[in-house]
C-alpha cells in the first residue's frame, strides 16, 4: 500500500506513523497553542528531533464552545507558518534523521482545515496533506488536493465541524464507517483524486458518544478492507476523560498511550498526538514486539 503526498511517498507495511499536533492559536483545547509563527515553528521543530514524521498544523480550534475565526484570519495564520516550516525543511532536507533511520525527514506538513475557500488558498503555498475534518460534504476539498498533487486525510463526522453534535449515536458504528468511506472514496475518484493520495480517520469524539469510541478502538480492523493509511486521533480525547474521570486533557496522556498500543494491535498506520516522545518510543518498542521474529543464526 503507498501513500503519495506531493512529491513524498510512503510505503506500508512500515512502522506507523506520529503525527505531532501544533496549533497556529490561542484557544486550543489543552492551552498550547500559539499565534506566534516562530513559537509554532519551534514547536514543530521539537516535534521533529521527538520523533514526529508529520506536523499537523491547525489555525483555527474545533472546540465548539469557541466562535469560528474569519476565513482570513485563519489563511493569515496559515501562509505565516507555511513559510517558516518550509524554509526550515529545505535547510534541513539533507541531515539524518534525528529519531531513527525510519522516521520520514523531513516530516510532511500537514493542513488541518475544512472550509474550501481557506484551502483554495493555503494548499499553492505548500503543504503535503490536507487534514479535512469537516467529513468531506462536497468534492471540493478532493478536488483541490488533487490540482496540488496533495493528499487528503478524510475524517468521519456528521454535521459542520464546530457545532456540538453530542445527540448523535449509530446502530452500528462501524457500519455507519464503512459506508461513509465508500461514499467518500467514490467522490474522491470522481473529482481525480488518486486512491493512493487519500487517508481514513474514524474521527473519534467527532459526533460520536463514549459507546461508538469504544466500539472503533476494538474492531478498528475492519477498516482494513479499503486498503488505505488509517490515522487514529487518540491524543487527550473526551472518551479517555470518561473512562479514567480525568477532566483535565493534560492529564490523559497515560490513556493516549493506551489507546496507540490498542490501535497499532488492530492495524492503525498513523497517530495524531501531543506527546510525541512517548507516542513514538511507544510506536517504536510495540512495533518490535509485533514484527516478525527473525531467524536465528546457524
Amino acid at each position: 500500500m503507498l501513500l503519495h503526498a506531493r512529491g513524498r511517498r510512503i510505503a506500508f507495511p512500515r512502522r506507523p506513523l506520529v503525527m505531532g499536533i501544533v496549533n497556529l492559536n490561542d484557544d486550543s483545547f489543552c492551552g498550547d497553542g500559539t499565534l506566534d509563527p516562530q513559537a509554532a515553528l519551534r514547536m514543530a521543530q521539537q516535534m521533529a528531533a521527538d520523533g514526529a514524521d508529520l506536523i499537523d498544523a491547525g489555525a483555527e480550534s474545533a472546540r465548539t464552545n469557541r466562535p469560528p475565526i474569519s476565513e482570513s484570519e485563519e489563511i493569515a495564520r496559515f501562509a505565516a507558518f507555511i513559510s517558516a516550516y518550509q524554509a526550515w525543511a529545505a535547510s534541513v532536507a539533507h541531515q539524518a534523521p534525528p529519531f531513527d533511520p525510519d522516521q520520514v525527514w523531513p516530516p510532511l506538513l500537514s493542513l488541518n482545515t475544512w472550509r474550501p475557500e481557506v484551502v483554495a488558498a493555503v494548499l499553492p503555498l505548500g503543504g503535503h496533506l490536507l487534514n479535512d475534518i469537516g467529513a468531506l460534504p462536497d468534492g471540493r476539498n478532493a478536488a483541490l488536493c488533487a490540482q496540488h498533487g496533495a493528499a487528503l486525510l478524510v475524517m468521519h463526522s456528521q454535521g459542520r465541524p464546530k457545532q456540538p453534535h453530542t445527540h448523535v449515536g449509530y446502530p452500528d458504528i462501524m457500519a455507519e464507517l464503512e459506508s461513509f468511506f465508500e461514499e467518500k472514496l467514490a467522490l474522491c475518484a470522481a473529482v481525480g483524486l488518486p486512491r493512493d493520495a487519500v487517508l481514513l480517520d474514524p474521527g473519534i469524539d467527532f459526533a460520536k458518544q463514549r459507546r461508538d469510541n469504544l466500539t472503533i478502538y476494538r474492531d478498528l480492523g475492519r477498516l482494513a478492507r479499503f486498503q488505505r493509511p488509517i490515522l487514529l486521533p487518540i491524543s487527550r480525547k473526551t472518551v479517555i476523560g470518561e473512562v479514567l474521570d480525568l477532566p483535565n486533557p493534560l492529564d490523559r496522556d497515560p490513556g493516549t498511550l493506551a489507546c496507540l498500543a490498542s490501535g497499532l494491535s488492530s492495524g492503525a498506520h498513523l497517530f495524531r498526538v501531543h506527546c510525541v516522545r512517548p507516542a513514538a518510543e511507544a510506536i517504536k518498542v510495540l512495533w518490535a514486539l509485533h514484527a516478525p521474529a527473525e531467524p536465528s543464526p546457524l
